[in-house]
């Protein structure tokens, strides 16, 4: 190694937030490093903050200005933050994917529904099996998460060994896809670790990790127990667990039905790939239609309460000719992502309101999560004494818990949030850089930035209503008959019990009918004014500022 090069990391989604994750890595001389990226993936809009956004991404301008320097892009796994902006960035990118088969197979349908080429996607075996991409050595090694064949890399360079652990959690029977191997990983770190890079997500709980296997009891017992027809929700990609729902369904003596495109996509997958060899067999919801409800088992899609997935339709009535009635039972065998804990809930009051018996996760019986929490994270330190820690995955407060955890075991940590760049070739890691970061909006079909002013505007007029106001000049600049206004989002009459686009209309006709010259003939001028005349009125009418919308026609 020169003395003159470095390795460095560079957040540019994912560290400082849950989701969005995409980190580089680079090695060579300050400036012209090359470089790897490993993960892309997006977050999800709310109409809060976001509305009407499809999708988010994090800001890649930085590594996309540097393209002609990217090696490859490494995936760790198939869930949608690590892997859901892939398709939507290659064209920017343009280098060679690498991932492992499950995880492939869901990349390549991606690239198939943007319109790319998914031979570009590389499937890789596990460790020790290893791709070339520079100035690095990468493999896969296999870790248990909530999705199959999950893998942390293990990257090497000319300033030493990274191991970047991606989701994981330790388990040794996670019913389905590869258990953490202890041993694999010592072996791994025998030759000394310059750098773990480690999942952050549950630092905060201070109990250890409970292993996938542990639920079956519990659902098959909640199955077998029930009267009338049970359904149960999950993570689509949490294969292992609507594995064991449809177990527990089995051995109740149920017909099991899965609904939702996104269940029947992962299963398939997992399936077509070799990772699920053993699912129970299931029906087509015309066949359920025709089961008697106290033989039927249905595992539904919208874990979360997204509005358009199989739980919220039921909630609002029938799904593919299916419908929860009093007596029956609805399971969550999933966690309530924060942020979704009102659509969750609306969701569980409308099944309420039917008479259905509702069964969280409150007991702690029917989920287990899929991230490493502190004591065994801390056994993670201990197994690969690293040099240094970069805590990653996870919000600010979780990051430098973190950090906080491995500087008590002597361990050389930092947070490091997105655009942060760290140089990791010395003894510590040091902030070298800072790089502007943000987010990009899918709005549609198209990519904006966060700061364009698209859901600025969106907000303000969900907020505050519109008004779009019409005016005439002639040829001689003077008014052409009275203005006319449209309202959206306003109450049509106000405090004078007149029709507020009445009293728009007149107010702005009189200013009109008294503005200089000035005003008349500059188009800025004249719009500014009917701008505030027009708000002016709605104040007084309605208490509302809106946003108003002049168009100002001029005759030739």
């Amino acid at each position: 190694m020169s003395g003159n090069e470095r390795l460095i990391y560079l957040p540019l989604g994912g560290a400082g937030e849950v989701g969005m994750n995409a980190y580089v890595y680079g090695y060579g001389k300050p400036g012209k490093e090359r470089l790897i990226l490993v993960d892309l993936g997006v977050t999800f809009p709310d109409m809060d903050t976001t509305p009407g956004i499809d999708l988010i991404f994090p800001d890649m301008s930085w590594l996309i200005e540097r393209a002609d320097r990217l090696e490859a892009i490494f995936i760790t796994h198939g869930h949608e933050d690590h892997i859901g902006a892939l398709a939507h960035f290659w064209d920017d990118l343009r280098v060679p994917v690498y991932c492992r088969r499950f995880t492939g197979h869901l990349a390549a349908r991606k690239m198939e529904e943007r319109g790319q080429d998914p031979e570009h996607i590389h499937i890789v075996g596990a460790h020790p099996d290893v791709v070339e991409a520079g100035p690095f050595t990468v493999s896969f090694v296999p870790v248990s998460h909530s999705i199959p064949e999950s893998s942390g890399l293990v990257i090497d360079t000319p300033a030493g060994r990274v191991a970047h652990t991606g989701d994981f959690k330790l388990d040794g029977a996670p019913v389905v896809g590869e258990p953490f191997s202890a041993e694999l990983w010592h072996e791994i770190a025998r030759g000394g670790v310059k750098a773990l890079v480690c999942d952050s997500t549950n630092i905060h709980v201070e109990t250890p990790g409970r292993s996938e296997a542990t639920l079956g009891p519990h659902i098959r017992e909640l199955v077998a127990g029930a009267s009338g027809m049970v359904v149960a929700t999950t993570f689509a990609s949490n294969v292992a667990r609507v594995k064991t729902l449809a177990e527990a369904g089995r051995d109740a003596g149920r017909s099991v039905c899965l609904m939702g495109r996104a269940m029947l996509r992962m299963v398939q997958a997992a399936v077509e790939t070799g990772v699920l060899t053993d699912f129970p067999p299931v029906i087509s919801h015309e066949e359920a239609e025709d089961i008697p409800r106290e033989n039927l088992m249905l595992i539904v899609t919208g874990s979360q309460g997204e509005r358009r997935a199989a739980t919220a339709q039921l909630s609002r009535g029938k799904y593919l000719g299916m419908e929860l009635a009093e007596g029956d039972t609805f399971l969550f065998s999933s966690k309530t992502i924060p942020g979704n804990e009102r659509s969750v809930l609306r969701i569980v009051n409308a099944f309420s309101e039917k008479g259905v018996n509702v069964v969280d996760d409150s007991s702690s019986l029917y989920h287990v999560s899929g991230h490493a929490n502190r004591p065994d994270l801390e056994a993670l330190h201990e197994l690969m004494r690293p040099q240094m820690l970069i805590p990653m995955h996870g919000e600010h407060r979780m990051l430098r818990r973190h950090a906080e955890a491995g500087a008590a075991r002597g361990i050389a940590s930092v947070v490091a949030v997105n655009g942060t760049m760290l140089d990791l070739t010395g003894a510590a890691p040091k902030v070298c850089e800072h790089v502007e970061t943000g987010r990009v909006y899918l709005d549609g079909t198209l990519k904006v930035g966060a700061l364009d002013g698209v859901v600025r505007d969106r907000i303000r007029m969900a907020l505050n209503g519109h008004v779009m106001l019409n005016v005439i000049l002639d040829e001689e600049d003077e008014p052409l008959g009275e203005p006319w206004a449209e309202i959206r989002g306003l109450a049509e009459t106000g405090r004078s019990k007149a029709p507020l686009v009445d009293i728009i209309e007149a107010e702005t006709g009189q200013f009109l009918a008294r503005a200089d010259d000035k005003v008349l003939t500059d188009d800025d001028k004249l719009d500014a004014a009917l701008r505030r005349a027009v708000r002016q009125v709605a104040v007084e009418e309605i208490g509302k500022k809106p946003e108003v919308t002049v168009v100002i026609s001029r005759l030739a």
